[in-house]
């Protein structure tokens, strides 16, 4: 058996504006100064991919010259590989291409193949669907920053002859990791609800799968699923880290016959769980049912209490059912990852503010660098002015230069930074060549590259594009502020 690893890496997402841009595609935004997607290169290069095809998305209109596609074999867990890479956007490409060949240099050989913008997760598969020839196709998100090895997930898949494994982690916590920094209560550090699952009694097994805009409904388990499995666990406090292991031959006929389905996550995934299992005869002993017959489980509001262990069949668990790949019957099956691993997808901003405060806090073993005794990193090349502080948890990049009586806190700044005295910085990114003048308080906010703070100006949870200017002594607060 072989693999073939695609990794889908976006361009620009309105989920992430202003922060991205045509010249900061999603793929290169600074993660602890590191481009975003480095951290799946490096977890890559880790398995000893070292040869690496980056497929972008581009407008259709200049879809007509796809560059060609070279094959390789690479070892793999004993098994040869091969990868493919997917950045949306025809510049981002460009960019993102550039970055990896010089960043990369002597390490990974990159090639770039485009396919059309705005199609999605599945669509994008769909495009290159004819390029995949291996037995098993490993899809891994370009924005997702874990160290969960995805030899693990493969080895799962293999075990178990699977039509898909898909990495579940749990879901990670969001917000300031100190709530008094950041003005009150409400912005103290809280797990969000992405997804519910139900998985068979042993874990291994994908039963059942509510995404998207359903987590806040009520959840209706079919009867004749039950009775199928027996017994399930319903579990809300896992995420779908977007990192999945199918069955090449199973995921060309779904993406052939399912021609609408953008979404990996919100529809391949859910079609092929909810279709796993043989038709059985509805009915089953101890069983809540409503009028239709199905098993009903509490909104998610109330889910919290069926996360772990709770139980919603008493019956024994019917492992032939799942174990069996005859009759048409396919397995979905899943790899949990530790609590103690980390796993994040940077899909949000608020999400891209985690990343960045975990990956120089918590999970600084991510990052790649050597922390000082103060559990800060200040690049040589800093320099620093009369009584001023950098934290631990903090992070100075080469060339940056704070004033007088300056104090930084849990943040992130980027290369060649000029900033004033009396400046205070709090649970901030700031990325490179950003001009800050004298007075400037800065607060749980994004600032872009090139942006100038002029004197006294104070940010409190915004974010700032690239190349603005907050005038002198204006006060924002949870703003978007980006050049017209």
């Amino acid at each position: 058996m072989d693999f073939q690893v695609v990794v889908l890496a976006g361009g620009t997402s309105e989920k992430l504006s202003p922060l991205v841009s045509k010249d900061v595609p999603k793929a290169l935004l600074p993660v602890a100064n590191r481009p975003a997607i480095s951290y799946v290169l490096d977890l890559l290069e880790s398995s000893d991919l070292k040869d690496i095809i980056v497929v972008s998305k581009r407008p259709s209109s200049s879809i007509s010259a796809l560059p060609p596609v070279r094959s390789w074999a690479l070892p793999f867990a004993n098994a040869p590989v091969r990868l493919l890479q997917v950045v949306e956007g025809q510049e981002a490409a460009r960019l993102v291409g550039a970055w990896i060949s010089s960043a990369y240099l002597d390490r990974l050989v990159v090639e770039v193949v485009a396919v059309t913008e705005d199609i999605g997760t599945a669509g994008a598969l769909r495009a290159i669907s004819k390029r995949l020839v291996a037995n098993d196709v490993l899809v891994i998100s370009g924005d997702l920053v874990t160290d969960v090895l995805p030899g693990a997930v493969a080895a799962t898949h293999r075990r178990n002859g699977a039509a898909v494994t898909a990495l579940l982690c749990s879901v990670p916590v969001s917000g300031p990791s100190d709530a008094a920094s950041s003005g009150g209560k409400d912005k103290a550090k809280k797990p969000c609800r992405l997804n519910i699952v139900g998985l068979d009694i042993t874990r291994q097994f994908l039963l059942h799968v509510v995404s998207g805009t359903d987590v806040e409904k009520d959840v209706r388990v079919y009867k004749r699923k039950i009775r199928a499995v027996g017994q399930m666990e319903i579990r809300s406090d896992l995420m779908d880290a977007h990192l999945y292991a199918f069955n090449r031959t199973t995921l060309q006929d779904v993406l052939e016959q399912k021609e609408a389905y953008r979404s990996i996550r919100l529809e391949v995934l859910p079609y092929l769980v909810k279709s796993q299992l043989r038709s059985a005869p509805s009915g089953g002993e101890g069983t809540i049912v409503d009028e239709t017959g199905n098993v009903v489980v509490p909104p998610s509001s109330n889910l919290q209490c069926l996360s772990q262990h709770r139980a919603i069949a008493p019956s024994a668990f019917k492992q032939d059912l799942l174990a069996s790949s005859g009759g048409g019957t396919h397995r979905c099956c899943v790899y949990i990852a530790s609590k103690n691993k980390y796993c994040h997808r940077l899909n949000s901003i608020q999400a891209y503010c985690d990343i960045n405060r975990d990956v120089i806090g918590e999970a600084s073993h991510l990052s790649g660098y050597s922390f000082s005794s103060h559990n800060n990193i200040i690049h040589p090349s800093c320099v620093l002015g009369s009584k001023s502080t950098v934290g631990p948890q903090c992070m100075l990049a080469e060339g940056s230069q704070l004033g007088d009586k300056c104090g930084v806190k849990r943040s992130v700044i980027g290369r060649h930074c000029r900033i004033g005295s009396n400046v205070k910085i709090v649970n901030s990114v700031v990325m490179n060549h950003v001009v800050i003048e004298d007075g400037c308080h800065i607060q749980g906010s994004v600032v872009c590259n090139n942006v100038q703070l002029q004197e006294r100006a104070v940010l409190k949870d915004c974010q700032v594009g690239a190349g603005y200017t907050v005038t002198t002594g204006s006060d924002h607060k949870s703003e978007s502020l980006a050049r017209k």
